[in-house]
């Protein structure tokens, strides 16, 4: 869409009463400063599209793509993660094809920052002092540690399992957790040491993860087990183990701590757990494999990314069903919104 500068629009206002010129300049201006204010009422949730080389912008408001971010064209074809700092002026994307990690403007929509990670890098997660960032090089069984300012690899850890994909800070930013698939277990990262301190033993093939805020505990997808594990992270032990669906894959927490909402990629549906019984309350049917999810800040609404239906489906969390199908890119990954 063209857009006319404001510049423009007040030269084209007439210009032989200055009071008119003026006075529009300000009706101009205050209309803008409103929409500005009111598109700043809902959050953008931003969804990386792993085989269009895109990133989907959706407005929460009214639940349709607004905009599509590429880095002028720079995005490859393999975009696998996605991490945001909390006020949504930057976005971090691995971009597996280069093998390369991006620090993204969204207003701009060109990349600020660029480090190479290596081959097969997945997960990626910054760290609650927005100082770091953490990538879950995969392929090469290590977690790297980037410095969010200088964008330069700071450590290199090899991690005691096999196949890191997913990375998560404790909320004191003590500890790294890695989801190990390739040996079932987790990896706990001292990060301060920069190195692995020890193993946690999961149900079988953990993907994604999250933690309780306010709390030790991380709740893990297993994904060849169907479940999902409850691990507290002070005694390093998996205390449950939550049937869900068919390959649950992503996860996702409710700020209160009292809902864990769980994807289920074989079954095509979501499984909402209570917290505190540790039991499957619902499961909502979506679309098909999907896999990371985000909440808006409010908790009203899930946002899940279908993969190989290549859209997006919005969840009320009130009333625990689909609103809308939003279509988006080929096979997104995830969902980030700013919180």
């Amino acid at each position: 869409m063209h857009t006319i500068p404001v510049s423009s629009v007040a030269n084209m206002t007439i210009a032989t009463s200055p009071f008119i010129a003026s006075s529009a300049a300000l009706l101009l201006g205050m209309a803008l400063l409103f929409g500005a204010t009111s598109a700043s009422a809902a959050p953008l949730a931003y969804v990386p599209n792993q085989k269009s080389g895109s990133i989907s912008v959706i407005d929460t408001a009214s639940d349709s793509v607004v905009r599509t971010l590429t880095a002028h064209g720079q995005l490859g074809k393999r975009l696998q993660a996605i991490d945001l700092d909390p006020r949504g002026r930057m976005l971090y994307v691995v971009d597996a094809e280069h093998n390369m990690l991006f620090a993204i403007n969204p207003a701009t929509d060109t990349i600020v920052h660029s480090v190479a990670i290596g081959a097969d890098a997945e997960g990626v997660r910054l760290a609650p002092s927005g100082a770091m960032l953490a990538v879950c090089a995969e392929g090469q069984n290590k977690a790297l540690l980037i410095g969010a300012a200088t964008f330069q690899i700071e450590a290199s850890i090899p991690v005691q399992g096999r196949n890191p994909e997913h990375c998560e800070f404790t909320a004191d930013g003590e500890w790294l957790l890695t989801s190990n698939e390739g040996s079932d277990n987790l990896d706990v990262i001292d990060v301060a040491k920069r190195v692995s301190v020890g193993v946690i033993p999961t149900s079988g093939h953990p993907r994604g993860a999250a933690f309780v805020p306010g709390t030790a505990h991380l709740y893990v997808a297993q994904e060849a087990a169907n479940s999902v594990d409850e691990v507290d992270i002070a005694t390093r032990a998996k205390i449950a183990s939550i049937p869900t669906a068919l390959r649950t894959a992503g996860i996702t927490i409710s700020a209160d701590g009292k809902r864990i909402y769980a994807a289920n990629g074989g079954a095509g549906s979501v499984s909402v757990i209570d917290a505190t019984t540790n039991t499957v309350l619902k499961e909502i049917p979506v679309g098909k494999r999907p896999w990371n999810m985000a909440l808006t800040p409010d908790g009203k609404k899930l946002y899940v990314a279908n993969g190989r239906s290549n859209n997006v489906s919005v969840i009320d969390t009130r009333a625990l069903k689909v609103t809308k199908d939003i279509p988006v890119g080929e096979l997104p990954w995830g969902v980030a919104i700013a919180h």
